[in-house]
């Protein structure tokens, strides 16, 4: 049973979602033969306030 979890910045529309884990089960199913019933995909969305890069959080770059 494949687990995938996707980390992203929040801000996506609902669509998106739903296009991302359908594209993101697709790829799962074949490169590993997984049946798609089986294919877990989880989404973590992050605020802007607690992700940083370079020192800089994306919230104070914007």
């Amino acid at each position: 049973m494949p687990l995938v979890t996707v980390k992203m910045l929040e801000g996506r529309t609902d669509e998106q979602k739903r296009n991302l884990v359908e594209k993101v089960t697709e790829a799962v199913k074949e490169t590993t033969g997984a049946a798609e019933e089986k294919i877990i995909v989880m989404i973590e969305e992050m605020r802007k306030d607690h992700y940083a890069v370079a020192g800089k959080r994306i919230s104070d770059t914007e």
